[in-house]
């Protein structure tokens, strides 16, 4: 009996180690595969080793550089915003603080395209302050022209990273004992000699990560500079996709998506460690804040507000109004054209059934990401810091990953036995998975790391079985932190652009697909199918993203 019962314990062991295994299958599989086939076509093209392509590579100097520096000052911009803006949500309590900081987080979930879509509604050629300055001032054209300029990426990235620095900054800066600094000022720190010797260095480990973070996110920018900024702005990941399927030179996209990888896996590394001590960082202190007194401290409120809503919110409203305004007025004729396929255009169905196709497409997504988000939790939940260590960045390796390399990567691997999925609709729910996966991971994994581990014990003592105890104590105390996952699965797949641009049929496009080609059409009703399309990807966003904040606790989730 004793021997039975050791036997059914170190099956139970295995099983259970086999399943934490799962997770890195798949990543192999539908990750490093296909990366590893990138790397076959770039330095084996004909079957044999061929350098030839770094000499290639050195004609992209200046696509690296303009890509760093953009990033790099996209980065800049944001956190001066977000640091201000911060400090004034810290110290003080003012009539809808939470809402607002709640709302911001909207441009952050909003997919590249319907962001890129409502800045053009907003101060496009045809956007509306535009259209109302011509024809209240009789200009004889746009007097705004920002579209294909770098000022227009710019102010774009800073709208679309905003809420991610901000919430960095503020969840860490409300949990830092104020203590330090009123010590400060007795000894006679003000001004900025208090942000410069207090509050900036306390601050140091979430202004670095979310600096990191921020970079990340436009160094690998595709659906804002395709759309708004056009050849001459060319990134990386732009150049990867025009020379995978406008010029077909797989070598060289190749080489360009490698040296993209390695420098991506690099920051996410360092991005790790910093988010791991500023979690470590967090203290069971927080900032009371106050109502603003004296005519400074309301106006600095009064101006962040503003700012705020000027940044956040006009953009998504001029993008409601342009899609039902028409030449023949206020109307819902782009909605209603959305159903039709004219015999003349660009798609091969109706723009409608793009709705259907990506919400079953998100519907598996989550699925799949929710499994194998929870498997990765309780993988890198091990107290095994030394795995831990470098597995936290290889998971979140593919949140950092072009989403462009991903889809070059499915189209040249995934077309032979056994996996011979590149005309299959499998491959897109996979792609989006890889996207989500990371979200689902720092969501569940703050609150598994905080279960007692004295509680699972007590369950054991009492007879709980291993799925007993799982199913009793982990999944209700982290079932918050699955809910958020998934939605944020759901959100992301809904907005997934990249990938699908590579890895979706003509005749089962996703609306970010849809949106994309309209906007590539000449024509009033294209342009305006296209605002139509993106007011209802935004809506599903929106809906998505209520349900993320009436979920989420405090703590649960992390960037």
């Amino acid at each position: 009996m004793d021997r039975h019962r050791s036997a059914l314990a170190n099956a139970a062991v295995w099983g259970r180690r086999g399943l934490l295994l799962v997770p890195l299958l798949f990543l192999a599989l539908f990750f490093f595969y296909p990366l590893a086939s990138i790397l076959d076509v770039s330095f084996a093209p004909e079957g044999t080793l061929d350098l030839s392509v770094i000499g290639q590579l050195s004609a992209f100097t200046d696509t690296l550089w303009f890509t760093i520096w953009q990033a790099a000052l996209s980065t800049v911009l944001t956190l001066a915003l977000a640091l201000p803006t911060a400090y004034v949500f810290v110290r003080y309590r003012f009539p809808g603080k939470l809402l607002l900081l709640s709302l911001s987080t909207l441009a952050f979930v909003l997919p590249t395209v319907v962001v890129a879509t409502a800045f053009k509604a907003l101060i496009g050629d045809n956007g509306i302050i535009n259209n109302w300055l011509v024809s209240t001032w009789g200009f004889d054209s746009p007097p705004i022209q920002l579209e294909r300029t770098l000022t227009i990426i710019l102010i774009v990235h800073v709208f679309y990273n905003f809420a991610v620095a901000l919430r960095i900054l503020t969840s860490f800066w409300m949990n830092q004992s104020p203590r330090m600094e009123e010590a400060a000022r007795v000894l006679g720190a003000n001004g900025w000699r208090l942000w410069w010797s207090i509050r900036l260095p306390v601050l140091r480990p979430a202004l670095l990560a979310a600096s990191l973070l921020v970079f990340i996110f436009t160094f690998t920018s595709f659906g804002i500079i395709i759309i708004l900024g056009g050849p001459r702005f060319a990134t990386l990941e732009v150049e990867i996709y025009q020379q995978a399927v406008n010029l077909f030179n797989l070598p060289v996209a190749a080489g360009l998506s490698l040296a993209q990888i390695g420098l991506m896996f690099a920051m996410m590394v360092v991005y790790t460690r910093l988010q791991r001590q500023t979690a470590v960082d967090l203290q069971a202190v927080q900032q009371v804040a106050r109502a603003p007194r004296g005519w400074r401290e309301k106006l600095s409120v009064i101006a962040i507000v503003l700012l705020m809503v000027v940044l956040l919110f006009t953009p998504l409203l001029a993008l409601v109004v342009r899609s039902l305004s028409t030449a023949e007025g206020w109307s819902l004729r782009y909605y209603q054209e959305l159903s039709v396929n004219a015999r003349s255009s660009v798609l091969f169905v109706p723009p409608l059934q793009s709705i259907g196709n990506s919400v079953a497409f998100a519907l598996v997504t989550v699925a799949l990401a929710v499994s194998m988000g929870v498997l990765t939790a309780y993988l890198l939940g091990q107290r095994q810091s030394r795995w831990t260590r470098w597995l936290d960045p290889l998971f979140m390796l593919p949140l950092a990953t072009s989403a462009v390399t991903l889809g070059f990567g499915f189209i040249i691997a995934l077309d032979e036995p056994p996996l011979n999925l590149r005309a299959s609709p499998a491959l897109i729910p996979i792609a989006h998975t890889l996207v989500a996966m990371p979200f689902v991971v720092r969501s569940v994994l703050p609150a598994l790391n905080r279960i007692a581990p004295n509680i699972r014990d007590s369950a054991r003592t009492l007879g709980a079985s291993p799925f007993q105890v799982w199913r009793w104590i982990d999944v209700p105390l982290i079932s918050r932190g699955i809910v958020v996952g998934a939605t944020f699965a759901f959100t992301i797949s809904m907005g997934e652009f990249g990938a699908s641009l590579f890895v979706t049929r003509p005749n089962i496009p996703t609306m970010p697909v849809v949106i994309f080609r309209l906007l590539g059409q000449p024509g009033a009703l294209n342009l305006g199918q296209a605002m139509a399309m993106s007011v209802l990807l935004m809506t599903v966003c929106a809906i998505s993203f209520i349900v993320i904040e009436r979920v989420r606790t405090a703590g649960i989730g992390e960037f």
